[in-house]
């Protein structure tokens, strides 16, 4: 006997063997048993000519109930329910104030309408999207606040500042969170004409500033409830 079959308990292996009519259009199957002291497993191994083979396996407990059972998989997930009680700081880029002033606009809204008390949000006014980083990790580290929207608007010009700028305030806004612990949501606006910017601010293709606010409530929410220290 193997050195793996002495770990699980005596193993049995018994062939069994059926052979169809050739008349049916079933392929020809082979079923083994394989008997352990906890458990029986039994393979069935399914040869089908030109296309490999399929294996299915069906596991009993010991009382022979035939079902496979498992630790509890534990999921958290924030909620998008109400956040009341929650605060929120909101950093926007003045560069561009016409798109970032509807951006703001979506994010009050949307707080408004998930029960955030307008004593609870904070904005913070900051001159470009490449100093958004440095006063959203500040804002994170004073504990104050459950997450940080940061919301601006980069426009590509004949450049490649706008490149430098992308790049500054991405890792910037990444930064921020993984240092101060606080949930900080990249509300950037990165595009290539005013057109798109206005489309994305209010537009025909909704407000994305709205859609920062609730992914900074899921994310309070997350944190406060599931994963506190």
């Amino acid at each position: 006997m193997s050195a793996s079959a002495l770990a699980f308990g005596q193993c049995n292996r018994v062939p069994r063997a059926t052979i169809l009519n050739s008349t049916q259009s079933q392929p020809h199957r082979q079923l083994f048993s394989l008997s352990f002291q906890r458990q029986s497993v039994t393979l069935s191994f399914t040869q089908f000519l030109g296309f490999g083979s399929s294996i299915e396996r069906h596991c009993k407990d010991q009382n022979g109930s035939g079902s496979f059972r498992t630790d509890a998989v534990r999921e958290l997930t924030g909620s998008v329910i109400s956040a009341k009680g929650h605060r929120f700081a909101i950093v926007v880029a003045r560069f561009n104030d016409l798109i970032t002033k509807k951006l703001l606009e979506g994010a009050l809204d949307t707080f408004k309408n998930y029960s955030v008390r307008e004593e609870d949000i904070d904005v913070v006014w900051v001159p470009g999207c490449f100093e958004i980083g440095v006063v959203a990790q500040h804002l994170g580290k004073s504990q104050k606040y459950h997450a940080i929207l940061c919301i601006g608007a980069v426009i590509r010009g004949d450049t490649s500042h706008y490149d430098a700028v992308v790049n500054a305030a991405t890792s910037g806004v990444l930064s921020a969170g993984l240092n101060s612990g606080t949930p900080c949501i990249f509300g950037v606006l990165t595009c290539d004409t005013l057109e798109q910017a206005f489309n994305r601010a209010g537009g025909k293709s909704g407000n994305k500033g709205a859609e920062t606010a609730l992914t900074a409530i899921e994310m309070a929410s997350l944190f406060e409830h599931h994963l506190k220290p």
